[in-house]
């Protein structure tokens, strides 16, 4: 949310318009930071040049200012005991495929006061002081574990800039710190829909959806090391590429339903079900409807048998032959031949159409079928070209079991 870019006479006019040069220099250089050069180097050997991985970050090196010998999967920052909405991160961190736990890696964390300052503290090492106070460190457990325990940051005074908490990131196997996106809150009325579209997504998306225990508000948040991030020394090896990646938000959008309980309407899928699990199953220009058929027989009886905790979707999107009152009513005979109380059978023109926003999705047309399983609207799982058997049938069940949440029946903030 930060821009490097400021220019010296920006960065003035910033300091006469506040008037407190000291705590506004804090507040505009620990922000100044991310993206460097893309091309820096770095070598334990000075013969040997590789480009530097996530292409720098100017103000990261404060990591290591302060940083302690032995680090906890857990942190209390020292804005836990300070006036302040008080607010869990916690989360597990997986390796680039989304699905193996990283352990050992360093998470470094600093933020915004309640006042929206980098405020720091009488005492403080000079260099850290442009980090504020409230900073800290988490090291992943063998399960990729960690655990926040801070205050909500305030948003810079007089600024349209949304709260956040700045975070970088040290693996074990890499040499240089990197940063990925900051963490920032869905319900912030600064979060515009421009600045969302702009989000980097690295490590995944730093979206933050809190949920409520008492009076501390709880967000549950994964990383995903190296996704979209520059120079990066590993690569998903998959030859066939369909949907955005596990830790990526899932896109709104909004289909024809043809059969299901918003039948007739445009509704949004993970907008309007996004809190529990959900399952968008999309099948583009090449349907095999006797797959499909089990498919949508299993899918229905998961449903029935999660409730609430279930949402499932089938996409058609198939551009040949396309036309919208044919596709309905085919899509209507199905629903009703295999009596589905539970799926939503819906559909599009073609996987590429801007005007339903399903292109943001990045579905491959030509794959059998595409699968993306998510929860609290951030991507958990995806699969492609599945076959409708026992084995794969189980493979579904356990994502959806292993990602339960245990803070499921946590109740939601009332938006406005």
């Amino acid at each position: 949310m930060c821009n490097p870019k400021r220019t010296n006479i920006q960065i003035m006019n910033r300091l006469i318009y506040f008037g407190l040069f000291v705590s506004l220099l804090n507040f505009l250089t620990s922000c100044n930071g991310h993206t460097k050069d893309n091309n820096q180097t770095v070598s334990n050997n000075p013969t040997v040049k590789s480009k530097l991985v996530g292409g720098g970050c100017d103000g990261c090196e404060i990591m290591y200012v302060g940083m302690p010998t032995n680090i906890s999967p857990a942190d209390t920052s020292a804005g836990w005991t300070q006036k302040g909405q008080k607010l869990l991160v916690t989360g597990i961190v997986f390796k680039l495929d989304g699905k193996t736990p990283a352990p050992n890696v360093v998470i470094y964390y600093w933020q915004t006061d309640n006042n929206g300052y980098y405020s720091p503290k009488q005492g403080m090492d000079e260099k850290a002081k442009r980090h504020g106070h409230i900073r800290g460190w988490v090291r992943t457990d063998e399960n990729g574990k960690y655990s926040i325990y801070t205050i909500k940051p305030a948003p810079y005074p007089n600024e349209n800039i949304p709260a956040h908490i700045h975070t970088s990131i040290k693996e074990p196997n890499i040499d240089n710190e990197y940063y990925i996106d900051e963490f920032i809150f869905d319900d912030d009325k600064l979060l515009t829909g421009e600045k969302r579209k702009a989000l980097e997504n690295r490590g995944g998306s730093g979206i933050l959806r809190v949920l409520l225990s008492g009076d501390l508000q709880i967000a549950e948040h994964n990383i995903i090391l190296g996704l979209n991030i520059p120079n990066y020394p590993e690569t998903n090896k998959s030859e066939t590429q369909s949907g955005l990646e596990i830790g990526e938000d899932n896109p709104s959008f909004i289909p024809y339903h043809a059969f299901g309980q918003d039948k007739g309407t445009r509704t949004c899928p993970v907008c309007k079900y996004g809190r529990f699990h959900g399952i968008i199953y999309f099948v583009g220009n090449n349907p095999k409807w006797g797959d499909i058929k089990k498919w949508l027989t299993f899918l229905e009886q998961e449903s029935v048998k999660r409730n609430k905790y279930l949402k499932t979707y089938f996409v058609y999107v198939n551009e040949n032959d396309y036309k919208k009152d044919k596709r309905q009513k085919e899509l209507e005979h199905i629903g009703s031949e295999f009596n589905l109380r539970n799926i939503a059978l819906t559909f599009v023109p073609s996987m590429t159409d801007t005007e339903s926003e399903v292109n943001l999705n990045k579905i491959n047309p030509s794959v059998e079928n595409t699968f993306i399983i998510y929860r609290h609207r951030t991507i958990i799982d995806k699969y492609i070209n599945l076959k409708p058997t026992e084995e794969n049938y189980k493979i579904i069940k356990e994502t959806l079991d292993k990602t339960k949440s245990e803070y499921f029946n946590l109740q939601e903030p009332k938006h406005d």
